[in-house]
Formats: C-alpha cells, structure tokens, sequence
C-alpha cells in the first residue's frame, strides 16, 4: 500500500492554487478538468516530495461547504516554523495557532481547511514575537 493523496472541496480554484502555492510554498503538479464529470482536480506537493499529493477538487456546480475543521487538518513539516509563519503572515495569511513553543502552529486555507505546520527535528527556542501572539480564531 502507498499514500496517494489527501482530497479537499474547494469554492474558489484560483484562490486556493494562489494560497497552496504562493503563500504556503506547495508546487502545482497537474490539473485535470472532467467536462462530463464536471469539476476541475489541481494536485499539489511540497518541494521534492511529489509522493504525498493534495488534492483539490473544484465542483463546477455552486455548492455551499461548511465546517472545514469537521475534515481535520492537513500537515506538513518545515525547515524553520518562525521563518515559515513570518512569510505566511507577509502573505496575508492569519497565524490562528503561533509557534509560541517552537514546534507547532495553524493557518486555514480560504476554505477554512486547517493546516498544521510542524519544525522538523527539534523545536526552536521560544522567540518572539510568537511566544506572546495570542490565538485567533479556530484551528
């Protein structure tokens, strides 16, 4: 067996492409559209890791998706959490969870989809101005 892909519905293609890819840092892979199936699938990885794929998936017809947190989360490890929030927020996107200890935090995907960040390795000391920020919001 081997982990193909992790699907999540999205209202917005461009939007969410425009999140993955220039604010979280993901790749766009591929995107295939079914005109008899009609909807639109773009498959994103991280860097140099085209074996664990997101798939979004864009219902051509209008439909209305609540409670992204009821999916869970997606997660992905990262060189350096602060460097990684710090662009992410530079990008516009709210840290609901800060990396107050170094190790973990959460962003949502414009479609509410949680995305949890993990240092790899060890946890950084404590710095700021994480230690402080507050949570926001839900994760």
């Amino acid at each position: 067996m081997k982990y193909l892909h992790t699907m999540v519905r999205v209202t917005d293609l461009q939007a969410s492409i425009d999140f993955y890819t220039k604010a979280l840092g993901l790749e766009l892979l591929r995107t295939r559209e079914s005109e008899q199936g009609r909807f639109t699938l773009a498959f994103l990885a991280a860097p140099g890791d085209a074996d664990a794929q997101l798939e979004l998936t864009y219902n051509w017809a209008p439909e209305a998706y609540s409670g992204g947190r009821n999916f869970g989360h997606v997660a992905y490890g990262v060189d350096n959490i602060y460097e990684t929030c710090e662009r992410l927020m530079q990008a516009g996107v709210v840290i609901n969870r800060p990396p107050r200890d170094g190790r973990m935090a959460f962003v949502r995907s414009p479609d509410e989809i949680s995305i949890e960040l993990l240092q790899r390795g060890e946890p950084l000391p404590p710095a700021e101005p994480w230690a402080s920020m507050p949570n926001v919001g839900s994760w």
